[in-house]
């Protein structure tokens, strides 16, 4: 389909696809010159403790010597339950050197989805925080049968140590007690770096570019969740396109995001960082934004990589109005749509142009799609497919390819493409076709320069009388209304006409709005506004006002949940 590719057009200047033979290696050979090239350069600072690049070198080669020296063997699954601490990245980095398969877990999982994931996965390790492994690991470890080692982290271990005694005393930090657990060696994380008891050295671990490097678990908005299989050679794919495009350099920049690492997103994004020698701002609470302003005051990030939620949240915070964002060059957000409106505030903040919107999924690395880097951007849209990437446009009921202009599923083929699902090849085969296309899911429409805008979820798609609604675009007009800070729209059953359905919008309304007796009258308003600027089976039939909508643990608005209630409600 090379010759289909019209939006290579609408690239930068000079812009070409990457040798395939670039990456032919492993993330953890790929990383080795950095490490020797900028051994003084910081690596991360967290909450005002900072580590260099050679100490983390040091502290993952232990972490990696301490898996093997308990019998870990290549391809061996190591859960990580951590927040954005230093833990993490020493974990997710000593785990790979060791050879050994990292798989995030949030520490926002309840129990049994703790457990779910852990026993789909075959973890033989789990990295916790001691307040999980009080309050949900003891009581599922004994069924846990694959799972032989528990390292346990306390979130202030590494922090300084006033901060660490008075975050405890005032009770601000979490803990819980660390015990035995029967059938299970049990270390608490200092342990595991400790130079007394494992070498600083290299582990004797030839890692291969088809080795896997995450199974990282996806879908959890629309069905169980799934191990995606990620590749070293997928993983280096990935970051060098990205990087090519943005034209990151070595040595020349500053990273501070919101994403947790154990979403592939945030994971990536780390990963570019240290194997590019930018020190990491590491922020354990994306929802605590003074603290972000002040990390940002202090340390001046280059590149902040947040969720739209919390760009949102940012922009409600007076701190970071008053910020200097000189030293700013991008805001890059992904992993969920941006109303438009919200993006022209942050611009305005921020810098024209310094807003960077991208498109991909864990099941491709994660990213397929950017806008570019000294082009056009377009405000709402997720940008072009970069290079070494094809993309095709498909009626998501009949399958067939679009005419351009017109919606359709992205299905995405390129280096970045997952191996497939975990113990899961009929799910895998559903998603990756037979020519190789990975079907995401998303429909998005691609303008005649090539750009894409995402209108929906094939899951999200509300079906009226036969009528597409793509919630997006219902959505963005909603939010256009000066009382409105953010909405979501679902589709409910229709009691006068079985097998369609009617638009309920679900609306949060800006801070400091005073909703007062006019409810009814607010509604009619934002009716009225939508009538003029929709079709009329595109106008919501219902609106219910929310405090605030249910996220995900990534950030993303929650409709799984909010479908499961309005069926509740019926």
């Amino acid at each position: 389909m090379k010759n289909e590719q019209f939006w290579r057009l609408s690239y930068d200047a000079g812009l070409v696809d990457i040798d395939p033979k670039e990456w032919e290696i492993s993330y953890v050979d790929a990383v080795k010159d950095t490490f020797e090239k900028f051994p003084q350069q910081l690596a991360f600072s967290f909450m005002g403790m900072k580590v260099k690049l050679k100490e983390l070198d040091q502290y993952a080669n232990r972490f990696a010597n301490m898996l093997i020296a308990h019998g870990f063997k290549k391809g061996d699954v190591v859960g990580i339950n951590l927040p954005n601490i230093p833990e993490y990245i020493i974990a997710w980095l000593g785990t790979l050197k060791a050879g050994c398969v990292a798989s995030g877990l949030s520490p926002l999982l309840s129990t049994e989805e703790m457990e779910h994931q852990l026993k789909d996965s075959d973890a033989r390790g789990l990295v916790t925080l001691d307040a999980i492994f009080a309050g949900r690991l003891i009581h599922i470890s004994s069924g846990l049968h694959e799972l032989k080692l528990v390292v346990a982290a306390n979130v202030g271990e590494f922090m300084p140590r006033i901060k660490r005694i008075l975050g405890k005393l005032l009770k601000k930090i979490p803990q819980g007690k660390v015990t035995t657990l029967a059938g299970k060696y049990v270390l608490h994380f200092k342990e595991t770096i400790c130079p007394k008891r494992y070498s600083d050295a290299p582990p004797e671990v030839k890692v291969v570019p088809d080795d896997i490097a995450y199974i990282q678990y996806t879908g959890g908005t629309t069905g169980m969740p799934k191990g995606a299989m990620i590749s070293h050679r997928n993983s280096v794919a990935n970051l060098l396109m990205v990087q090519k495009w943005l034209g990151w350099k070595k040595g020349q920049g500053v990273a501070l995001s919101g994403f947790p690492f154990f979403h592939l997103a945030g994971t990536s994004f780390a990963a570019n960082a240290i194997y590019l020698g930018w020190p990491q701002i590491l922020i354990p609470n994306p929802r605590d934004t003074n603290h972000i302003c002040k990390e940002m005051r202090k340390h001046k990030p280059t590149h902040l990589v947040n969720v739209p939620s919390l760009y949102q949240m940012l922009i409600a915070n007076p701190l970071f109005k008053r910020l200097d964002h000189s030293h700013l060059q991008a805001c890059i957000s992904s992993a969920a749509p941006f109303p438009e409106e919200s993006q022209e505030i942050l611009e305005s903040i921020v810098g024209k142009g310094k807003l960077l919107e991208v498109y991909g999924m864990t099941e491709t690395s994660p990213i397929t799609t950017m806008n570019p880097s000294k082009g056009v951007r377009k405000l709402g849209s997720i940008g072009l497919p970069i290079i070494n990437t094809d993309i095709v446009l498909v009626d998501p009921i009949t399958g067939k390819k679009v005419e351009q202009g017109e919606p359709g599923e992205i299905c995405v083929k390129g280096p970045q493409v997952m191996v497939g699902y975990y113990k899961n090849p009929e799910e895998t085969r559903q998603v990756i076709d037979e020519n190789g296309y990975l079907h995401t899911g998303d429909v998005a429409i691609q303008d005649e320069d090539g750009y894409l805008r995402i209108v929906d979820r094939t899951k999200d798609m509300i079906i009226i009388s036969g009528f597409k609604v793509f919630s997006k675009k219902v959505e963005d007009i909603l939010t256009k209304h000066p009382a409105i800070e953010r909405a979501a729209t679902i589709g409910i059953p229709n009691p006068k006409r079985p097998g369609s359905e009617l638009v309920k919008a679900y609306l949060t309304l800006v801070p400091g709005y005073d909703l007062g007796k006019n409810e009814e009258a607010l509604k009619a308003d934002i009716i009225k506004m939508a009538v003029e600027k929709l079709a009329p089976y595109e106008v919501p039939k219902i609106i219910e006002f929310r405090r605030e909508l249910p996220l995900t643990m990534v950030g993303k608005i929650d409709k799984k949940s909010l479908r499961a209630e309005a069926r509740a409600g019926q």
